[in-house]
């Protein structure tokens, strides 16, 4: 199912050491699709943090804990760990196709083709989530997320191109957890 490499192996273990709490191993999950890769999310999982909704891949060491909405799409996923003159962190190469129905593929060339370029003029991004029935899910981020402005870029913006583009699709729903955002374009008005 998985491939983790040696290097990749060592910074984890190191990682769990350096702590100095008991951890049961990582966490994996895809958070999203841009341009045209998946989005990952990747942490220590504590004891008692595991659900019994995931499924565990046993990496000798340790395990990885994947939320089974992620484990098709990390079906022969690659994690290493590389070091260069760029940086360092994890590499994770992914041989699964970003979505294979073709009206999710052809809501991504949008996103990645219009909106996110013109998000990115304000530091944002927003990530397609899931495309289900006549409802988009999305989530935003960088400058985006917590903006005093979100509202406007999501219906004037995002909204408005999905329905120009996609006129079957009725409802676009933004999961973006804006509270938590910490670096917004614009900051909402002080009352």
């Amino acid at each position: 199912m998985l491939v983790i490499t040696e290097a990749a192996k060592e910074k984890i273990q190191s990682v769990m050491e350096s702590q100095g709490r008991g951890q049961n191993g990582l966490r994996l999950g895809i958070v999203g699709r841009r341009m045209s890769s998946f989005q990952y999310s990747l942490g220590l999982v504590e004891p008692g943090q595991d659900t019994d909704d995931d499924v565990v891949f046993d990496a000798g060491e340790f395990k990885i804990y994947m939320d089974a909405g992620s484990v098709q799409n990390l079906e022969g996923v690659t994690i290493d760990y590389v070091e260069n003159i760029q940086g360092s962190g994890f590499k994770i190469d992914n041989p699964n196709p970003l979505w294979t129905d073709p009206q999710h593929m052809a809501v991504q060339e949008l996103f990645d083709t219009r909106i996110n370029p013109n998000l990115a003029g304000h530091g944002g991004f927003v990530d397609l989530l899931e495309v289900k029935d006549d409802t988009v899910y999305v989530r935003l981020g960088g400058g985006c997320q917590g903006c005093g402005m979100v509202d406007v870029t999501l219906k004037h913006g995002i909204v408005a191109m999905i329905k120009e583009e996609f006129p079957e699709i009725d409802n676009v729903v933004d999961t973006t957890d804006h509270a938590s955002g910490d670096n917004p374009y614009y900051q909402p008005g002080k009352g």
